[in-house]
């Protein structure tokens, strides 16, 4: 168990599940609950397990305002990614070979972006300005002929700056140009409408928004539904786009998440801007200390900085009230400076020495107080 004077501010990481979606979920687990295989439609424990899915599947295409068949249920983001990028590219009807991203993505889409050059795909890796955003014109001009997708993080999982996928999404239909959306930090934080906004494909996990780990989705475009090839074949589950036995508990999880997420999105959004104002008020006079990206178009939940000088594992050896990351909790275990800092042209001095603070639904404004105070002391 944690110590009483552990504060948990790595939100971005992982949220802790809601009791209501765990009540929920663990309803789907037990002799007396609805454990059925919902595939099994020939008697009631198939249907009971269908009819959770169906309503699990209507609260998420809900919170995106998406029709409920264009929904497809996943183990997470990474799988979601995987399926989109590799989905289409792979597609026998596909003949264009060339894909735009940006260096600043998540590992889960630069690394599938890397095994499609194997393939003979060429890749752009657009860089940013200094505060983080993706210029709509250095996007415009790295389409071609041959441009089958451009694939965008929607709010960045280390600094907090949210990208324009409104107009950038217009511009790739506007050019028949695929559009993917990884929005795994944005989806039940702020307001995300498929329907207004033209995104194709968009990938998000349960587990950054107070469900369980293990279940995400993807928004798949009802056109663009046939020009995807599957990754797991098997019983052709999803429109044979992803085979394999429905986990009924987790996908119950996800859809009572989103339903949460949808009812308590402008309240949370307040409670962290209020946060978000307490912390930086806090800090931003503290010497050699800066904010990385830009502080305008950015979702208040996530905070990063840099440390002037000092070693950023130094500096993490000294919070050790704080759970606080020093960079993606996806990719800090190899202890190399953030590529994201690194690509908005942070000196390699600077990313190692940067920290990311994130708050959620359940941090209190006490605890925002301490962080600044460890903060200012290790820093003193």
């Amino acid at each position: 168990m944690l110590e009483p004077s552990s504060v948990y501010l790595d939100y971005a990481a992982t949220t802790p599940v809601e009791d209501q979606v765990i009540e929920e979920m663990t309803e789907c687990m037990s002799r007396q609950g609805v454990f059925g295989n919902p595939a099994s439609q020939q008697h009631e424990y198939g249907w009971q397990a269908g009819d959770l899915i169906a309503l699990a599947r209507h609260r998420v295409a809900s919170l995106i305002n998406a029709r409920e068949s264009e929904i497809l249920f996943t183990s997470g983001a990474t799988e979601s990614i995987n399926l989109a990028l590799k989905g289409s590219a792979l597609h026998p009807d596909n003949w264009r070979r060339h894909i735009v991203t940006t260096a600043t993505e998540h590992k889960a889409v630069l690394d599938t972006c890397a095994a499609l050059e194997q393939e003979g795909f060429e890749v752009t890796y657009l860089r940013p300005e200094r505060n983080g955003i993706i210029a709509l014109s250095e996007i415009e001009q790295a389409l071609t002929s041959q441009t089958l997708m451009v694939s965008l993080l929607h709010v960045n999982n280390e600094t907090g700056v949210i990208q324009d996928a409104q107009d950038i999404a217009e511009l790739c239909h506007r050019r028949g140009v695929l559009f993917h959306l990884d929005a795994s930090q944005s989806v039940g934080k702020i307001r995300v409408d498929v329907a207004k906004t033209p995104v194709d494909l968009m990938s998000f996990s349960a587990h950054k928004l107070y469900g369980p780990k293990g279940v995400g989705a993807l928004y798949l475009r009802k056109p663009v539904r046939r020009h995807l090839s599957p990754l797991i074949h098997g019983g052709g589950q999803q429109y044979g786009l992803r085979s394999g036995t429905l986990p009924t508990q987790q996908i119950v999880g996800l859809g009572k998440a989103c339903e949460m997420a949808e009812l308590r999105m402008s309240v949370d959004f307040r409670h962290l801007t209020n946060l978000y104002k307490r912390f930086v008020e806090g800090v931003i006079g503290v010497p050699g200390l800066t904010l990385n990206g830009d502080q305008n178009a950015h979702f208040p939940g996530i905070v990063n900085l840099s440390a002037g000088s000092m070693d950023g594992e130094e500096l993490m050896m000294r919070l050790k009230r704080l759970a606080i990351s020093s960079g993606s909790a996806c990719s800090s275990a190899d202890r190399k400076p953030s590529h994201v800092l690194r690509a908005m042209g942070l000196s390699h001095e600077q990313a190692h020495a940067s920290l990311r603070v994130s708050f959620g639904r359940h941090t209190t404004e006490e605890e925002v107080n301490v962080a600044v105070e460890e903060i200012t002391r290790a820093l003193a």
